[in-house]
């Protein structure tokens, strides 16, 4: 058994020991794949979404050092065609990039990793003599000449350099420069049957083409056929809510929310499995070095970035153009692009179909609020802040916090009310509610009745809280926002699902620039 090579399938074998969610119909994608000019895959999904997992289920399906088929007899791949065809009957050369980066913290990682990668080759392949001085492709060529052997190339987080050394372009460049050596290089379709990367970022850009223009990207944003292999899907995390006694509108709530290609609902795994390990669900998501940056990012403010950000805590979409993303944390250069990194790190959700990116779920949510917080957005972590306040105000109904609490919360967002609007006076308010999120699912524009709510907030699953329907005037009467809730029979779809309402009716006066509010209960009869 080899550090880098024929590593056999312990890795996997310790997956199966615990519960596994059965992905392997991955394996049946990456066949089809081998000996073809889509041999070359790249995947790149956000923290703990399961890639390590899959290169570790790859290398032991692949490995031709050990005996894997008791490990796969009962999971999906076993009744596929190419099971057999494909199963331990390859060299496997598996590498974990954080192992380089962690021991080497300069551009001699590129040495270091041709090094430590010929000597584990050369120690299993002892017949084919190695030059000193020569390539690590050069080698692996003779050895394929030598053996009739193919090899396939795993490499879990690939990008690990280019974010370890970010201020180092030096480095990156000569990292990449090896990677297409290693994979561009005529040599690679004799040597390799397949190669698979595993990363947070795609593949970096220069100008508007791939450094590796051959492989075949799988990303939070072209997912492609690889979607349901990373993550876990609605009815996987259903079955598993129900095995351990989990509430599964819980899981929902915190975890759900994710758009990867064709899928529409994708919960984050790990989460998911810590809070069936804890028996709670609260955030697990944790910072890492990729991800300590999102303050810095949001700041940036590009073209009212500000403001999208504000927005989608408010629980609306914004629109983004990902593709002239260069995938490189050192060229953020639009708003765009921070949007974009947002998305690769798991903060944001994409939708392809509608171009859009939103916030996916209480998780992550919370996590934007710390970002906010450490961020120099006083005022709008104060107001996230005084948010609870606000909210308790309005369901005991003191009407006068509640006007005095909301007037504050649309001062400190000014930037949202530049054209004073209904519309944007319900961002503003979507986002002073915000710590209603954990007991409340926000509704902007509800259709009930004869018209549209400015605002609901529907009572969560075994919540006893009533629900909350707020209608906005500008320069009327909080009154006439009382009865056009009344008048438009906004309660009736809201009844549908819940007893007790709290209509609630806010008035801005331009000319005095003083928020009122009216507070009323409503009862199902």
């Amino acid at each position: 058994m080899g550090i880098y090579i024929n590593k056999g399938n312990e890795g996997f074998r310790q997956i199966r020991n615990s519960e596994y969610i059965d992905k392997s119909g991955l394996i049946a994608v990456v066949n089809k794949t081998l000996f073809t000019e889509q041999k070359m895959s790249c995947v790149t999904r956000c923290r703990r979404f399961g890639k390590s997992m899959a290169a570790k289920m790859l290398a032991a399906y692949y490995d031709h050092s050990c005996d894997s088929r008791s490990l796969f007899a009962d999971l999906e791949i076993a009744g596929d065609p190419t099971f057999e065809q494909h199963l331990n009957k390859y060299p496997v050369i598996f590498v974990d990039m954080t192992t380089f980066t962690s021991n080497c913290k300069d551009e001699g990682i590129v040495t270091n990793f041709q090094e430590e990668i010929i000597k584990d080759v050369s120690a299993a392949y002892p017949q084919v003599k190695y030059e000193e001085g020569d390539h690590l492709m050069k080698y692996l060529q003779q050895i394929v000449s030598a053996t009739g052997d193919r090899f396939i190339m795993i490499i879990d987080e690939w990008d690990a350099v280019c974010r370890v050394f970010e201020d180092k372009p030096e480095a990156m460049d000569k990292y990449l420069d090896l990677l297409r050596r290693m994979f561009k290089d005529i040599s690679a379709v004799d040597v390799f049957a397949g190669v698979y990367l595993t990363g947070i970022l795609p593949i970096k850009k220069y100008n508007t083409q791939s450094a590796m223009n051959n492989f075949q990207e799988y990303s939070m944003v072209t997912a492609g056929a690889l979607a349901p292999f990373f993550g876990f899907t609605k009815e996987e995390v259903r079955l598993l809510a129900d095995k351990h006694g989990m509430d599964f509108d819980e899981m929902v709530k915190w975890y759900d929310g994710y758009q990867i290609g064709a899928q529409s609902s994708m919960f984050n795994p790990n989460s998911v499995m810590m809070a069936i390990r804890e028996q709670w669900c609260e955030s697990y998501w944790g910072k890492t070095g990729a991800t300590n940056s999102i303050s810095t990012y949001i700041q940036m403010n590009y073209d009212g970035l500000k403001d999208d950000i504000l927005r989608m805590i408010a629980g609306e979409r914004c629109d983004v153009d990902p593709k002239g993303f260069k995938n490189d944390l050192t060229q953020i250069n639009t708003r765009d692009d921070v949007l974009t990194v947002l998305i690769h790190l798991g903060y944001l959700s994409y939708d392809r179909r509608t171009k859009e990116c939103y916030i996916p779920n209480m998780e992550v949510l919370g996590e934007m609020e710390n970002a906010i917080r450490d961020s120099k957005w006083k005022e709008v972590a104060r107001a996230l802040e005084n948010s609870k306040r606000l909210v308790d105000a309005t369901l005991r109904g003191d009407q006068q916090t509640v006007a005095r609490m909301v007037g504050e919360a649309h001062t400190a967002n000014t930037s949202l009310i530049t054209y004073s609007n209904e519309n944007s006076m319900a961002c503003v308010l979507a986002i002073a509610y915000y710590y209603a999120h954990a007991d409340y699912i926000f509704h902007r524009e509800y259709q009930s009745g004869l018209g549209f709510a400015d605002l609901v907030l529907m009572p969560r699953k075994n919540v006893s809280k009533p629900a909350i329907i707020v209608e906005l005037k500008y320069g009327h009467s909080t009154e006439e926002a009382i009865n056009q809730i009344k008048d438009r029979h906004y309660t009736d779809k809201v009844a549908e699902y819940t007893g007790d309402i709290l209509l609630v009716g806010i008035n801005y006066d331009r000319d005095t620039k003083e928020h009122t509010c009216q507070i009323e209960w409503w009862q199902k009869e």
